[in-house]
C-alpha cells in the first residue's frame, strides 16, 4: 500500500511539473510572438509594449512557479529521509520568493501601462 501511494504522488508530481514546463513553454512562446509582431509598435511609446510583453509573460511565469511549488509539496509526502525533506524544503522556500517577488513587480508595473 505504501509502495502505491509513493509511486502515485511520484505520477502526480511529474505531471504537475510537466503542466509547469507547458505553462512557461506557453507564456514564452506568446510573449516572442507578441515582441516580434510589428502591428503593436508605437513610436511615441517604445517601452510601453515592452513592458505589456514583460507584465503578460509574468504572469505565466507566476502560474508555472506555483505549479512547481505544488510539485514539491506533493514531493515532500514521498520523501524517505531528512536530507531530501531539507533539499525540497529549500526549493520550495527559494521558489517562494521568487514568486512572491515577482508578482510584486507586477502590481508595481502594471499601473504604469
Amino acid at each position: 500500500m505504501e509502495d502505491l501511494f509513493k509511486t502515485s504522488a511520484s505520477h502526480i508530481a511529474l505531471f504537475l511539473e510537466a503542466v509547469a514546463v507547458i505553462i512557461i513553454t506557453v507564456g514564452a512562446i506568446q510573449a516572442i510572438v507578441r515582441l516580434l509582431n510589428p502591428a503593436g509598435k508605437d513610436p511615441n511609446k517604445p517601452f510601453v509594449r515592452r513592458k505589456k510583453v514583460w507584465l503578460g509573460f509574468g504572469v505565466w511565469l507566476l502560474l508555472g512557479l506555483e505549479f512547481e511549488l505544488a510539485a514539491d509539496i506533493v514531493r515532500t509526502a514521498i520523501s524517505p529521509n531528512w536530507v531530501d525533506l531539507g533539499q525540497l524544503g529549500a526549493i520550495a522556500v527559494i521558489r517562494t520568493f521568487l514568486n512572491y517577488f515577482l508578482e510584486k513587480d507586477m502590481e508595481k508595473y502594471a499601473g504604469d501601462v
